[in-house]
């Protein structure tokens, strides 16, 4: 059974609102592509000449990883959307936002700015608050929560490896 099936809203409500979660997967997928497509230039001509780890993943790896894991984010912020938890739901959305928006900034500081050393700053913020989204998505439906762990475990490792091209660079 997957997380959508039988989904029913802590209102009483059955069924998926399929608007509000195409809405949800595209707001996530769009804090992906906008900066993509700021620092294509950067990513294609600087990040190549940056000394890097021998754990580094091939570059045709991040697409469909990032893809993924903003549909998974866009599903639990669906699921999140639709509880009545009031305050503790418009917490965990605030704290949503917060990441998303560090999410976001990352790719522009990393690559735009050409900073590694700044990026390692947001990267680490950027741990810390999904870490509190998780905390605070699993007050409010612990689905939410659960499909936010591959999404942390993958910043791990990215804050590895950003900071291991900052050591080497």
């Amino acid at each position: 059974m997957s997380v959508l099936d039988n989904i029913r809203g802590s209102r009483g409500e059955t069924g998926i609102d399929w608007v509000v979660l195409f809405g949800s997967i595209a707001v996530c997928e769009l804090a992906g592509i906008v900066p993509s497509i700021l620092t294509a230039e950067d990513v294609a001509t600087w990040y190549p000449t940056l000394a890097k780890p021998a754990f580094t993943p091939p570059s045709w790896v991040f697409g469909p990883v990032w893809t993924t894991l903003y549909l998974l984010m866009g599903v639990a912020l669906y699921l999140v959307w639709r509880s009545d938890r009031g305050r503790l739901r418009q917490v965990a959305l605030a704290v949503f936002g917060v990441q998303l928006v560090l999410n976001a900034a990352w790719s522009l500081v990393f690559f735009g700015s050409q900073a590694v050393l700044g990026g390692l700053a947001v990267i680490l913020a950027l741990l810390a608050v999904i870490l509190a989204t998780i905390a605070a998505f699993a007050r409010v439906d612990r689905r939410a929560a659960v499909l936010l762990v591959p999404y942390l475990l993958w910043v791990g490792f990215a804050t590895a490896l950003n900071f291991e091209i900052w050591r080497l660079n």
